[in-house]
């Protein structure tokens, strides 16, 4: 299709396209002329990546085109490749720099022996290399100074759900035809899903509270 069909199947204007492409978000198309060039239905479903990170998450150009920089480095390995495109999202919690502060280093060592409790090895071997392990150790860290609950007991049976959720989440992904297509879903999802996710939670919060307590 053409520069103007793009626009036409995907919603976004011809100029934002091409503002993409010039920002290496979108890749190129395919060149047919000097002036002309078609692009295809991968067009389509990076663009709906596009919008979903940078129009829906708000997450930065530049934060955006490190995201779309592993998703399609196709020189990593399927784990990876999966984990370094959500590793640069933005995290929900700061990732706790200063390993060494007395609330983060205790809250650390308790997300070490959750992850021991889970058998989460792979989580423990990477560590605080992870943006997400640091993210959940600030988080930890945070709870454990406002003396709100976040012990072990607590997270365990919540870890084990998520547990659950992941072997799902992959399951769905399997199912998609190419690596490529599996990590730009992950990543949508990550932006899309997660905040559904979180309102289902909170829905389900109300719909037991007036099973259990009335109005």
């Amino acid at each position: 299709m053409r520069l103007s069909e793009l626009s036409e199947h995907s919603g976004v204007s011809t100029a934002t396209i091409k503002f993409y492409l010039r920002e290496g978000l979108l890749p190129p198309g395919r060149r047919i002329s000097a002036t002309q060039a078609e692009y295809g239905e991968h067009h389509l479903r990076r663009l709906r990546l596009v919008r979903a990170l940078i129009q829906i998450g708000k997450v930065p150009v530049a934060t955006a085109r490190e995201v779309l920089s592993h998703v399609d480095d196709d020189s990593l390995g399927r784990t990876i490749r999966l984990g370094a495109a959500l590793w640069a999202l933005p995290q929900g919690n700061p990732p706790a720099e200063d390993l060494e502060d007395p609330e983060v280093a205790a809250a650390t060592a308790e997300l070490e022996e959750l992850l021991t409790r889970l058998g989460w090895s792979n989580a423990q071997q990477i560590g605080a290399l992870s943006p997400v392990y640091r993210s959940l150790a600030a988080g930890l860290a945070t709870l454990r100074r406002l003396g709100f609950p976040g012990d072990i007991e607590t997270l365990l049976p919540y870890a084990r759900a998520m547990h659950e959720l992941a072997e799902r989440d992959l399951d769905t992904l399997e199912a998609l035809d190419s690596e490529a297509e599996q990590v730009e879903t992950a990543v949508g999802s990550a932006v899309l899903f997660e905040p559904l996710l979180l309102s289902l939670r909170r829905l389900a919060q109300e719909e037991e509270s007036a099973r259990r307590y009335g109005y």
